[in-house]
């Protein structure tokens, strides 16, 4: 379209007979001037991907990338235009006014039985007005609550961001856990594949009869489907992800992970006490109570008056020859001070005082309700911890014994010791305790992100 529009252009230059023999390096020049644009938009935007998606990536990348943390971004500068805009009234307020009259009819009076004409054919004026606020409220409390408008601003957006990385977090624990259950399925599945050739050479030996055989085919069959069933799952647990991160749908995640860092993560100090004031809700009220305050002296301030100087400067030209107006001019000049004084609003004021003295103090409620959330998520969380804990301990331990009793009794089967539905057994508690470990591992990372959140110890 834009190198469409620079034909026409070169073509309706030729038609007013400035054609590109006479000007080719004006043509040159537009040409030039207009090519990055072409190419930049022929050119498609390419979203990032990541190689690598390790834990910390995904959180960085969903930080710099998920839309309501980049509007809270947003909302930071349009709260800082915003401040920059009222505190504007305190700097001097300067304009210009320019006006050109022409009179059909000139107004006329008697004058001592005179006829006379009050006023000319033709008057122009021009006016510099400047006036400068001494005291006014809005502004001064604008110049009072900057700092806690734009540091309740930032509190939102930290706020937004801890959400961010918790949801992120457990999402990334999530697609751990699923990953490592297709990862057992398919250790199942080799498993059972090699149980079937044992069952099968047996039962062409002629030392086992077929049940054998088939129930080695139905335990792989149920392997698969269940692999097939987590792999469905994986793919529904890897959108959600991409959504909380804001990553390309059509892109695909590696997922990277180290198993022995994040069993080493797995523990913190269950002594700690919570502290209600490292979190970002009570920084977010104590900020709001700070402007409440502000907003109580705010309407108390209505019962000053406000005070600005002002000042003019104008030019009067009047003429009945419209060829000589602006040959003689009638300047003037003034300036002077205005003070608005408030006298009686029916009582508004003293209501106005009132509604801000009781909305600060419902926000001390909301310090101390917080204080007993706090209290309440932190052992609520805590004691999920401890939970979890003891089952990845348990759990843990049963992979070994699980893993042991299986090698065990599949050697055994190989002497003819053990039937074929012990081994399947075995196969089965392994898989199960393999399952369950893994599973814990990821609850109880997801359990301590909850308990850091509630401690406050989760700062972005």
């Amino acid at each position: 379209m834009q190198m469409t529009n620079a034909k026409n252009a070169c073509k309706a230059t030729q038609m007013n007979g400035v054609g590109n023999e006479r000007h080719p390096k004006l043509v040159v020049a537009v040409l030039s001037f207009l090519f990055p644009f072409m190419v930049f938009s022929q050119t498609p935007r390419q979203d990032s991907i990541l190689q690598e998606v390790t834990l910390q990536a995904a959180i960085a990348y969903a930080l710099n990338n998920q839309p309501t943390v980049q509007q809270s971004i947003l909302d930071e500068r349009i709260t800082a235009a915003q401040i920059k805009s009222k505190l504007a009234d305190w700097y001097p307020q300067v304009d210009f006014n320019y006006n050109l009259q022409h009179n059909f009819l000139v107004q006329t009076a008697s004058i001592g039985g005179n006829t006379v004409k009050l006023g000319t054919d033709n008057i122009s004026s021009a006016q510099f007005s400047a006036s400068q606020t001494l005291f006014n409220r809005d502004a001064l409390l604008a110049k009072r609550t900057k700092g806690d408008v734009s540091t309740l601003a930032k509190q939102y957006t930290t706020s937004e961001k801890i959400d961010l990385v918790v949801d992120v977090s457990k999402a990334f624990y999530d697609v751990l856990s699923t990953m490592q259950q297709i990862k057992v399925a398919a250790s199942n599945i080799t498993r059972i594949e090699r149980s079937l050739k044992d069952a099968f050479n047996q039962y062409n030996a002629g030392i086992a009869d077929k049940i054998d055989y088939k129930r080695a085919t139905i335990a792989l069959n149920n392997a698969k489907a269940s692999k097939k069933s987590n792999e469905d799952i994986l793919a529904a647990k890897l959108a959600y992800l991409k959504s909380l991160m804001s990553y390309p749908e059509s892109s695909e995640l590696s997922i990277v992970y180290d198993s022995l860092q994040m069993e080493e993560e797995i523990f913190l100090d269950t002594l700690q006490m919570p502290n209600y004031k490292a979190r970002i809700e009570y920084n977010q009220l104590e900020t709001q109570r700070r402007l409440l305050a502000s907003n109580i002296e705010y309407n108390k301030w209505s019962y000053l008056p406000s005070v600005s100087a002002f000042g003019a400067y104008n030019f009067n030209f009047l003429n009945n020859d419209l060829g000589e107006l602006y040959s003689q001019n009638y300047p003037n000049a003034f300036a002077g001070v205005t003070i608005g004084i408030p006298l009686y609003e029916g009582g508004k004021r003293r209501e106005n005082v009132l509604i801000a003295e009781l909305e600060l103090a419902r926000n001390e409620q909301d310090i101390l309700y917080l204080k007993d959330a706090v209290n309440a998520a932190y052992s609520q969380a805590l004691a999920i911890y401890k939970s979890n804990l003891t089952d990845y301990l348990t759990l843990k331990e049963n992979v070994k014994l699980a893993e042991e009793v299986y090698d065990v009794i599949q050697l055994q089967y190989r002497s003819g010791i053990k039937t074929y539905l012990e081994v399947i057994t075995s196969e089965t508690d392994l898989r199960n305790a393999q399952i369950n470990y893994y599973n814990a591992t990821y609850q109880l990372l997801a359990s301590k992100i909850d308990v850091q959140k509630a401690l406050g110890q989760i700062n972005y």
